[in-house]
């Protein structure tokens, strides 16, 4: 992988280590790819407080001069780009090609954001008594509180800490005890780029409920952003009521992807595995539920059985493997709990269903026919490679499959039917909609949902909200 391993936690511009250290696996071998520092309660308050004597630094500093930096840490991501794939492959199992790619979408939020930074307007309001006048200016939230998830060890950090850093906040960052390496090469990389200390804090453990509840309970935090399961988002939530920090928190999903007759088999088809396959059907956008209509239902089996069955599956740096192996032990208990649960309850895999000899955290790609509302994989969360196929007749049944569930992240649809593409939009119960695409997250649009999927908006112009206060200022006497 080139450069040496980072492996100490970052707090107040220093690598720290600690007596107590927890081993990062490779999901693909369990080999011991390092070993990283276990933080507790007293290292997140050292994290808090540097964070919170960084804030007026930061924050004081003209937009452009942060978007200097922030854009001098974009070209370092970009230029490293190999080098932290290589390693987000061996801590995390995602495959090459793939891991690349979110190296280089993880990078272009910090650009997004450097930009985006230098727009935080505020606004002239028309007076209501004439010897006043009114304004508003937006202001960085403070401190910031990050927890991030394994399964995109970088582009999660990149668009919390992006819009975060160029609203002028400082940030004590907890990244999965599975994938912290990476995290710990981005953090190197921001110093490089001029970072000063204390801006970007990082708090490695394999104890996250000390360390989250210490990030909660402290007043000095003032927000926090959290992506993850929907229990524990939960929990975050309530301990964040306390002292009434803002929160943004992206949660689980059960997204639908819905075949319309009318649609192109073969785009949806890509679409499908597109959606559905990435990083082995460990996202929370993935389709898990794949609702087909009657009339085409054989024929999109058959086609995307075929697909499914011709993925490549392998240790992620091996030439061409498109599938890598799923994260720990857990994850692969799950999957295969719930499709033995499908096929006792009469689903029928038309490819795969099964662990395969490649090792302990290997699933094939699998596709399930047959699938009903009773059966478990249908209301949860797979993250898995498995593709259940629902069968609908008509308009108002595949709204009505897709919107039964407490989540609403993402929806997708695949028709030609302008007139349809409209309605069905508007009538799906998600904070994003692909329409004829598999894929929606950028740097440049929202990401997020609705009901148990969340609160807040990452992306976009969105995203920097999340960040800003919006403070009024009366001018009397005029």
């Amino acid at each position: 992988m080139g450069a040496a391993i980072r492996s100490e936690a970052f707090i107040n511009g220093q690598w720290i280590d600690a007596a107590t250290r927890f081993d990062v696996q490779n999901p693909a071998n369990g080999d011991t790819v390092a070993a990283v520092p276990d933080l507790g309660a007293a290292e997140t308050d050292a994290a808090i407080a540097a964070a919170h004597t960084a804030g007026p630094g930061w924050s004081g500093l003209l937009a452009q001069e942060r978007a200097r930096i922030l854009e001098a840490w974009y070209g370092l991501i970009i230029g490293e780009a190999d080098r932290l794939a290589a390693l987000m492959t061996a801590e995390g199992g995602k495959p090459l090609a793939e891991a690349k790619g979110e190296i280089v979408y993880a990078a272009s939020f910090i650009k997004w954001f450097a930009e985006e930074g230098r727009r935080a307007y505020g606004r002239t309001i028309p007076t209501t008594v004439a010897t006043r006048r009114y304004v508003t200016i937006r202001q960085p939230v403070g401190v910031v509180a990050a927890i991030t998830p394994w399964n995109f060890p970088a582009a999660m950090i990149t668009r919390k800490a992006g819009p975060a850093l160029a609203a002028g906040c400082t940030m004590v960052l907890k990244p999965p005890q599975q994938t912290p390496l990476t995290a710990l090469a981005l953090a190197e990389l921001g110093v490089e780029a001029g970072l000063p200390a204390g801006v970007l804090n990082i708090v490695t453990t394999s104890k996250s409920r000390p360390v989250g509840d210490a990030l909660c309970a402290d007043p000095r935090v003032r927000k926090l952003s959290f992506t993850g399961s929907t229990a524990v988002g939960k929990m975050l939530a309530e301990k964040c009521a306390g002292t009434v920090k803002r929160i943004s928190l992206e949660l689980g999903g059960n997204a639908p992807l819905i075949v319309f007759a009318d649609a192109d088999l073969d785009l949806a088809v890509k679409g499908a595995i597109a959606s559905k396959f990435r990083n082995a059907g460990q996202t929370c956008v993935c389709a898990n539920r794949i609702l087909v209509q009657a009339d085409i239902y054989d024929e999109f089996a058959k086609r995307l059985t075929d697909a499914t069955a011709a993925l490549k599956v392998g240790p992620g740096d091996e030439a061409g493997v498109q599938i890598g192996p799923l994260i720990d032990d857990a994850a692969i208990a799950k999957v295969s709990e719930l499709v033995a649960d499908a096929r006792a309850n009469g689903a029928k895999a038309l490819t795969g269903g099964a662990k395969l000899d490649l090792g302990a955290r290997f699933y094939a790609p699998t596709v399930l026919a047959n699938v009903t509302r009773d059966m478990r994989l249908f209301r949860e969360e797979i993250f898995g490679p498995v593709a259940p196929l629902v069968k609908f007749n008509d308009d108002d049944e595949a709204v009505s499959l897709a919107n039964d569930t407490e989540y609403g992240l993402a929806g997708y649809f695949f028709t030609r039917d302008v007139n349809r593409a409209w309605k069905i939009t508007e009538r799906l119960d998600y904070g994003m909609v692909g329409v004829n695409d598999g894929i929606l997250s950028n740097e440049v649009s929202p990401f997020g949902g609705v009901k148990e999927s969340g609160l807040g908006r990452e992306g976009g112009v969105e995203g920097l909200e999340e960040f800003l206060e919006t403070k009024f200022i009366n001018f009397g006497g005029m």
